[in-house]
């Protein structure tokens, strides 16, 4: 008798067993169906590719002014010591606006051989080319975050020596360049999510994912001011007013390339 209910307690335990595992397999099943649903193959996948744009206006904090000295002379040494001497008082000028070391740079540094055509007094034919001095020229960049002394850096650098000015410019530093992108970018992806959504709206479909993410950036810095200066320390006679230069803001734009998944409504 204790046999026949031990063989059908394990006979019962058996029974529970298979059912449970068919159950469990019914429902491991069933979510790998929806699951599989849900799931789109590549191959089927449906996409819109939109571009968001983010443009602000922001005040510029980097100064950036180019001047130099160029000299002619009959050798080259001459023109190199003489443009030296002015370089140094250009230097020492713009110093005691206040200018530090680490706010300059020197751009170029250039010898040319200087040539002449030499032609017949009487027929006025070209005879030869004939070597007649020698140029240098130096020029120097000032960047500096002092933005209201452009034009004091200017006058004293003109006053000290230089005969050219090259470019003057206010732009953004890195630091700020990159902030501001940086905050942009949640504008640009959203305004490209918003295109998508304008887009799809007559279509009855609708953005249920994303597939892909491209972020890019540039700014719209206004031309370089030019200022082309042939200036002598004599025609600094008598006292003037300081140069009016003024800034202007800088356009910063961070675009989003973005393409969507969709699916019906």
């Amino acid at each position: 008798m204790t046999t026949t209910k031990h063989k059908i307690m394990l006979a019962t335990i058996a029974a529970i067993a298979i059912i449970a595992t068919a159950h469990i397999a019914t429902m491991q099943t069933s979510h790998n169906q929806a699951f599989a649903q849900q799931v789109i193959p590549p191959s089927r996948e449906k996409t819109i590719s939109v571009t968001g744009t983010a443009t602000t206006s922001v005040d510029p904090d980097l100064l950036s002014i180019q001047f130099g000295v160029e000299v002619q002379t009959k050798t080259a040494k001459e023109a190199i010591d003489a443009n030296t001497v002015a370089m140094n008082d250009v230097v020492s000028a713009i110093k005691k606006l206040g200018i530090t070391e680490d706010e300059l740079s020197t751009s170029s540094f250039n010898i040319f051989p200087v040539y002449d055509s030499i032609t017949d007094p009487k027929t006025g034919v070209y005879v030869r080319t004939e070597l007649v001095g020698y140029r240098v020229s130096n020029i120097l960049t000032v960047e500096t975050t002092k933005l209201s002394m452009a034009g004091n850096i200017i006058d004293a650098a003109t006053e000290a020596g230089v005969n050219r000015v090259d470019s003057v410019s206010f732009t953004l530093s890195p630091q700020k360049q990159l902030s501001v992108q940086d905050e942009l970018i949640g504008n640009a992806v959203e305004n490209a999510k918003a295109k998508a959504e304008k887009a799809l709206a007559p279509l009855d479909q609708h953005i249920i994912g994303v597939k892909f993410v491209s972020l890019s950036d540039f700014g719209y810095p206004p031309p370089p001011i030019q200022y082309y200066a042939a200036y002598s320390k004599a025609d600094a006679g008598g006292a003037r007013e300081s140069t009016p230069i003024f800034s202007s803001d800088q356009d910063v734009t961070t675009t989003a390339s973005v393409v969507f998944l969709i699916g019906d409504q």
